[in-house]
């Protein structure tokens, strides 16, 4: 059974950082690819990034590519979100999911796997 459980969300002032950790288990071999998703109040979930373990490769909205980085600790089936100068409009809850592929990285719709969301607040 696959299960992903994140963690790292909290609140942190405008401008600050914070790094979101996603743990994953029940995936054989690392052919597997995880994505960070947000979703605001009264908005639609929406894709931030994915990482692909076994080639390393990312993935990138274009409105967040250069504040958020994606990255993975292949031994420990972790994959992190570092958040950079975040904006109260980054306030939102943040979701894990597998398995995101490369050629629709960011589409939540074939998505079956998500962790229970950690909550980033961000305040002015």
């Amino acid at each position: 059974e696959v299960q992903l459980v994140e963690s790292g969300g909290g609140l942190v002032e405008s401008g600050g950082s914070l790094r979101l950790s996603c743990t994953a288990s029940g995936f054989t071999g690392d052919d597997f690819g995880i994505g960070w998703f947000r979703q605001a109040p009264g908005k639609e979930r929406e894709g931030i990034s994915c990482i692909r373990l076994s080639d390393g490769n990312t993935y990138y909205t274009e409105a967040l590519k250069g504040r958020f980085t994606i990255s993975a600790d292949n031994a420990k089936n972790t994959v992190f979100l570092q958040m950079d100068k975040l904006k109260p409009e980054d306030t939102a809850n943040y979701y894990c999911a597998a398995n995101c592929d490369s050629y629709y990285p960011l589409y939540t719709g074939y998505l079956e796997h998500w962790g229970q969301g950690t909550l980033v607040t961000v305040s002015s």
